[in-house]
C-alpha cells in the first residue's frame, strides 16, 4: 500500500463514516500574521474546536500539508523531515472517544494492514493537583481492541518521560501511561500556565514498533513508545478535548471535541516496516533521480540525498503557496531550505540544474492528489531555479571572501572556526567546502577550530530561538490578552494607513508579539511625522469610542466585490470570517477577513491608560514601508 494509496483510503474511510473532506490549507497560515507556517492539521481549525460553527457541519477530515522549520537541522537521519502531511479528522461536539479510537484501530489494522502485534499506545496517567482523573475510559477501549486481534494488552504507569527510560517496556505491555508532558494537550505548553477559559484534555497516542532495531543506550537505559531511538514511532494521536480552565481547576466542556492527527509519512514508514522514512513512495522517486543525476548511490551518499529530497519537497510547495525565496520571514526560510540543498546537491556533484531536474518528479508525485502542484509546475520551476542560480553566485562570494579572511599576509582579528562560521553565517558559504579549500591550499586546520565554530553556533542558535520564540512559535499558540489587543489594534491602523496615505497603501506582511506589532505596507516613501501623527490620532479616536468587534460568515466572491479587505496573497475557500470594526449605529470603520484573535470592544485596547503609538517607520523592501508600533 503506497502513501498515495494510505492517503485516499483514509480520506474514503471518514467519509463513510460521516466525515466531509475538506481542502487542505495554505502553508503559510491565512489572516493569522503571528505564525510563518501551518504546522500541524489542527492548526487551521483550531477556531472550531473552541466553539466556532464550522460550515462543512460538525464531521470533517482532511490531509493538511505541514512544515516544521525547527526540524531542519535534523533532517539526515532516517524519521524526520520538514514537510509532511497530516491525516486528520476532526469532531466538534459530536462522537468522543468511545467512537474515535475503534474508528482508527481499524483503519490502522483492517485498512492499512498493519500488524496489531507491532502497535503500542499512550494515554493520560491523570493529574492529581487539579482532580483531573487518569484516563482509564481509553486504556480500557484499547485494551477490548486489542482482545479482538487476539492480544492481551498489559497496562504500564509511567509517568514522565525520564521515568520511562526507567521502566522501559514491561513485556505484555501495550498501554502506557505518561504524565501531561506528553498525553496532555492545550493551545500552550504545561498544563501549569494555563489560563482561565482555556480548553484542553487528554490525548492518546498510537505507535509502531520496529521490533528488529536495537535500542539505542544513549538516550536512556531503557526503551519505551515515547523513547527517540527509532524502534518506536508515532503513527497517530487523539486529542480528547473535554475539559475547561477555570480559576479554581477544571471543569467539563459542555461538547467534547476530537481532534486526530496521523502523519501519512509515518505510516507508510510502519506499512513498509522500514525504519527509513525515505523509501516511501512520496519520496523515493526523488532518491532515484538523484541517483540518476549524480551516479551515486543513496546507500553510501544516505544524508546528502535525504536533505535534498526533504528540502525541495518543502520549497516546492512552498512555491506552490505563494512564497518565493527572500530574506523576510518565510522567503527566508525557504532560502534556507533551498541553499541547503544546493549545498548537498554540491557534494554529489550535481552543480547545476538540479531544481530543473528535481521538482517535476515531485510535481508527478502529488499531480494526482494535489493538483495545484502540477498547474504551477512551470512557476515553480521557474522561481527554484532562480534561487539555485543566485546562490551559486553566493559561492563565489564566499571564495573572495575566503581570500580575505585566510590569506596568510593578513593576521587574522578572529579564530579559524570565528572564520568559518563567518563565511558560513554572513555568506552563505557551507563549512564544508571552506574545508576543502583550506586543504588544497594546504592551510592547517587549528585543533580547535571546531570547538570555536560550535561555540558560535550554540550562540547563534540561542538568539534565533529567543526570537523564534515571538516570531516561528507565537502564533495560534499564543492568544495572550496583549497579543490579541495589538491584533485587534492592527485592524484599527490599517484603514488610519488608508485614509491618511491613500487607498494604493496593501497589506504586504505583519508580525504580532507580546511586545509590539509590527505591520508591512505599500506606499513609495517616507511616511511623514505629521502623518504618524494624523494615524495615532485615528486610532486612539476608534480606541476611545469603544467600537464593537465582531464577524460574520460571508461569500468570499460577495466580501470582496464589496470592498472587504483581504491579507496579502491570500488564497480563500467558498466562504470567509469578516471582521467588523465599527460604531453601533452600522457605519462600518473597518471590514477585513481575518481568522483572529480579537477584543470584543476596542476600549479594551485603553486598559491601564494605554494609548497607541507607534515606535518606529522605516523600509522594509522597495515600495514597502514597515511600522512597529506600542500600546503604552
Amino acid at each position: 500500500m503506497t502513501a498515495q494509496e494510505i492517503r485516499n483510503a483514509f480520506l474514503d474511510y471518514a467519509k463513510q463514516n460521516g466525515h466531509t473532506i475538506i481542502p487542505r490549507a495554505n502553508l503559510v497560515p491565512q489572516n493569522d500574521p503571528t505564525t510563518l507556517f501551518t504546522g500541524s492539521g489542527m492548526q487551521p481549525l483550531l477556531p472550531y474546536l473552541l466553539g466556532q460553527e464550522h460550515q462543512a457541519g460538525t464531521r470533517v477530515a482532511d490531509s493538511q500539508t505541514c512544515l516544521r522549520a525547527e526540524d531542519i537541522d535534523e533532517v539526515g537521519d532516517n524519521r524526520h523531515t520538514t514537510f509532511f502531511e497530516m491525516l486528520g479528522n476532526w469532531s466538534f461536539g459530536d462522537y468522543f472517544k468511545e467512537q474515535q479510537l475503534p474508528m482508527i484501530f481499524k483503519f490502522m489494522t483492517d485498512i492499512v494492514g498493519l500488524d496489531p502485534k507491532k502497535l503500542y499506545v499512550t494515554a493520560f496517567i491523570g493529574h492529581k493537583e487539579y482532580n483531573i482523573p487518569k484516563d482509564t475510559e481509553s486504556g480500557e477501549i484499547w485494551k477490548g481492541l486489542f482482545k479482538a486481534k487476539g492480544i492481551n494488552a498489559k497496562e504500564v504507569e509511567i509517568g514522565s518521560e525520564a521515568d520511562g527510560y526507567k521502566i522501559g517496556t514491561p513485556e505484555g505491555a501495550r498501554i502506557f501511561y505518561y504524565d501531561s508532558t506528553k498525553n496532555w494537550w492545550w493551545r500552550g505548553n504545561k498544563i501549569e500556565d494555563m489560563p482561565a477559559g482555556e480548553p484542553g484534555g487528554p490525548s492518546t497516542e498510537m505507535f509502531y514498533e520496529f521490533d528488529f532495531v536495537q535500542h539505542n543506550k544513549s538516550y536512556g537505559e531503557k526503551c519505551h513508545p515515547n523513547c527517540d531511538c527509532g524502534r518506536f514511532v508515532e503513527i497517530g494521536n487523539n486529542v480528547l478535548m473535554q475539559y475547561l480552565r477555570t480559576k479554581t481547576g477544571f471543569v467539563n466542556l459542555p461538547k467534547r471535541n476530537i481532534d486526530f492527527g496521523g502523519g501519512l509519512e509515518r505510516i507508510a514508514q510502519a506499512k513498509m516496516d522500514s525504519p527509513d522514512m525515505f523509501k516511501i513512495s512520496v519520496i523515493w522517486p526523488i532518491i532515484e533521480k538523484l541517483e540518476k543525476l549524480s551516479g551515486k548511490k543513496y546507500d553510501s551518499h544516505t544524508e546528502s540525498m535525504r536533505v535534498i529530497a526533504d528540502h525541495l519537497r518543502t520549497a516546492t510547495f512552498l512555491a506552490v503557496d505563494g512564497v518565493v525565496p527572500s530574506n523576510k520571514t518565510q522567503g527566508y526560510v525557504m532560502r534556507r531550505f533551498m541553499r541547503r540543498a544546493i549545498r548537498y546537491a554540491f557534494e554529489l556533484g550535481i552543480e547545476q540544474g538540479l531544481c530543473e531536474q528535481i521538482v517535476p518528479v515531485i510535481a508527478d508525485i502529488y499531480h494526482n492528489d494535489f493538483p495545484e502542484v502540477a498547474n504551477s509546475r512551470e512557476q515553480i520551476v521557474a522561481t527554484l531555479v532562480r534561487e539555485e542560480k543566485a546562490f551559486r553566485q553566493t559561492l563565489r562570494k564566499g571564495l573572495r571572501e575566503f581570500d580575505k579572511l585566510f590569506d596568510e599576509n593578513v593576521t587574522l582579528r578572529m579564530s579559524q572556526g570565528e572564520a568559518i562560521f563567518m563565511l558560513h553565517d554572513t555568506y552563505g558559504f557551507p563549512y564544508e567546502l571552506t574545508l576543502e579549500e583550506l586543504y588544497k591550499r594546504d592551510i592547517k586546520l587549528d585543533e580547535n577550530w571546531k570547538a570555536d565554530f560550535d561555540k558560535v553556533m550554540a550562540k547563534q542558535k540561542a538568539l534565533s530561538q529567543t526570537a523564534a520564540k515571538g516570531t516561528f512559535k507565537g502564533g495560534l499558540a499564543d492568544h495572550s490578552e496583549i497579543t490579541t489587543k495589538y491584533h485587534t489594534a492592527t485592524h484599527l491602523m490599517y484603514k488610519s494607513l488608508r485614509i491618511v496615505l491613500g487607498d494604493h497603501v496593501i497589506q504586504r506582511g505583519s508580525n504580532i508579539t507580546a511586545e509590539r506589532l509590527r505591520f508591512d505596507f505599500s506606499h513609495p516613501e517616507k511616511v511623514t511625522a505629521d502623518q504618524i501623527k494624523q494615524i495615532e490620532d485615528i486610532v486612539n479616536e476608534g480606541i476611545i469610542k469603544d467600537w464593537p468587534m465582531g464577524y460574520r460568515e460571508e461569500n468570499t466572491k460577495e466580501a470582496l466585490a464589496a470592498g472587504v479587505m483581504g491579507a496579502f496573497g491570500d488564497k480563500y475557500g467558498e466562504t470567509v470570517k469578516v471582521y467588523t470594526v465599527g460604531d453601533p449605529d452600522g457605519v462600518n470603520y473597518s471590514r477585513e477577513i481575518c481568522g483572529g484573535p480579537h477584543v470584543t470592544n476596542t476600549a479594551k485596547l485603553a486598559e491601564g491608560g494605554k494609548k497607541f503609538k507607534i515606535t518606529k517607520e522605516e523600509a522594509s523592501s522597495a515600495g514597502v514601508r514597515r511600522i512597529k508600533a506600542i500600546l503604552a
